[in-house]
Parts: structure tokens; C-alpha cells; sequence
């Protein structure tokens, strides 16, 4: 055994710390590879940084990609977004979850190991950070209340589709009635007898300031939240009746709602449809 890789640590560190099974956390990227570098883009993400830059990571216990064709890019609406411009930026998103109360462990691990791949030439620069943020877990609400898989379930579980939504908020009270509101009266009305199986909530935390230059700063952090909806069915089937019309009521504003479809792993299916 190699004695360069600490291994007589590992044992301590698992020995200690909360270990459950709850998301308490994730990572959503949504990216734009540069165009004529769509296949080079998706075959790095797939076959290296997926593993080495994501799944390989202590804490990081789930994971999964998905795209957006340039069909379901042009379903994406507000027009004038706060977090695309244009709207349709960003084909690829990416979201991981993160063991609940292992933030700060992970992040350690994951500014170390992301200077390492840059350094060893392992990071594809051709690509823009569209919406790239870690988030804490704010809630999840359930069509179907007990049954079916649960939010640690939901990156592993084959849904067919996923409905990115971003919500800005008046300020930061706002948020929290916001917040409110949604768990406790909109989503509930809106995931009954609808595709979606489950949406779940959080809220954007600052990256660290040691992170990557080519990730800008998160903003929206005190005013902002993300919602993932899951999806039993591919989101065209469903826009119209579903989706295109989802609102933030008087809290806030609606900044991005866009559908995507999961990735085929080890293929390049849907590269040559996002433009």
C-alpha cells in the first residue's frame, strides 16, 4: 500500500461525523460547452471529471446528469433570466447530493482535489459556469406522500425528466415566507395528479473563496432558491399542462424554469440535437 495517500487516517475520520443518508446538500452545475466543443466537452465530463472531480469524493454519495436538446431549450422561460442570458445557455446540468452535516468536509476535499485535476491538466476550459452552485437542503415535498422513492432515492431512481426552477425572492424575509408558501401550499397543489413524483428545495451557500477562478461567485444567497422537479415522464410530454406556467405567487420572481432529460452514461446520444 502506498504510503503518499494517508490511508492510516481514513479509518479515524470515518469513525466520527454524521453518516445518514439525507441530502442535506447538493451541487447543481448547469454548463455551456463552447460551440465545436460539444462532443469533446461531454466526453471529458463523462469518462473523467463525473468520477475523478464528483463521485470520487468523500461525501458525495449520489449523482446525475442531464441535458437539454435544443428542443427543450426553447421551452425555457423567463426570456430576460436572471441566471441565463440567453435563456437557452446552459445544455448540460449536473447535481449531486452531499451527506447532510458534511459541507465544510466535502468542500475541503473538493477546492484540494479541483486544484490538482487544473494542475495535471485534467480540466476541460472550453465550457461557461452558467448556474453552478452548492446548496443546503431546504425541503421536500411529495406527490405521492409515504410512497415511492424518497429525496436520497432521487438521482438514482430513473426518472425521465427533471425541471430546473429558480426562484428570486423580495429579500430575504421574503425567502422565508417564500419558502413557506411553496412547501405548504403551492407545491403540494401542483404535484397532485402531475408527472412529477417529488421537487425538491434549497437554498445557494457562497463558494469558498479559495475555489476555481473560472466558477464565479454564487449570487442570490440570502434571496434565492432552487427547485428540482422529478419527473416520471419525459417533461415534453407534459409542459403545456404542467409547466409552463409555474409563477412565485407575490413573494418573489421567477428567474429560470427549464426542462431537461437524464444523459445516456458512455454515450454521446443528444449531443448532436442541442444546437
Amino acid at each position: 500500500m502506498s504510503e503518499d495517500t494517508l490511508s492510516e487516517v481514513y479509518a479515524d475520520l470515518a469513525a466520527v461525523g454524521p453518516y445518514g443518508v439525507h441530502p442535506g446538500h447538493a451541487l447543481i452545475t448547469m454548463v455551456e460547452p463552447q460551440p465545436g466543443h460539444e462532443y469533446a466537452y461531454n466526453r471529458w465530463y463523462e469518462d473523467d471529471h463525473y468520477y475523478a472531480g464528483a463521485m470520487a469524493m468523500p461525501w458525495m454519495y449520489a449523482g446525475r446528469r442531464w441535458v437539454a436538446t435544443r428542443e427543450l431549450q426553447l421551452l425555457r422561460y423567463p426570456e430576460k433570466s436572471a441566471i441565463a442570458q440567453p435563456v437557452t445557455a446552459g445544455c448540460y446540468i449536473s447535481t449531486y447530493w452531499i451527506t447532510e452535516g458534511r459541507y465544510d468536509d466535502h468542500m475541503k476535499w473538493t477546492v484540494g482535489i479541483n486544484k490538482r485535476l487544473n494542475r495535471d491538466g485534467r480540466v476541460y476550459h472550453d465550457r461557461t459556469h452558467v448556474f453552478t452552485a452548492f446548496q443546503d437542503h431546504a425541503a421536500t415535498v411529495y406527490r405521492d406522500g409515504a410512497a415511492g422513492p424518497r429525496d436520497y432515492h432521487a438521482l438514482d431512481h430513473p426518472y425521465a425528466g427533471l425541471v430546473v426552477e429558480v426562484i428570486d425572492a423580495d429579500g430575504p424575509e421574503r425567502r422565508t415566507e417564500l419558502l413557506e408558501w411553496l412547501r405548504s401550499r403551492s407545491l403540494p397543489k401542483r404535484l397532485a395528479g402531475s408527472p412529477a413524483a417529488m421537487v425538491t428545495v434549497f437554498r445557494p451557500t457562497p463558494l469558498p473563496l479559495d475555489r476555481m477562478s473560472y466558477v464565479k461567485q454564487v449570487e442570490g444567497v440570502d434571496t434565492r432558491l432552487t427547485l428540482l422537479w422529478f419527473l416520471d415522464q419525459d417533461p415534453r410530454a407534459c409542459w403545456e399542462e404542467h409547466f409552463a406556467d409555474l409563477d412565485a405567487g407575490e413573494l418573489g420572481r421567477v428567474e429560470l424554469v427549464a426542462p431537461f432529460i437524464p444523459t445516456v452514461p458512455g454515450t454521446d446520444r443528444y449531443v448532436d440535437q442541442l444546437r
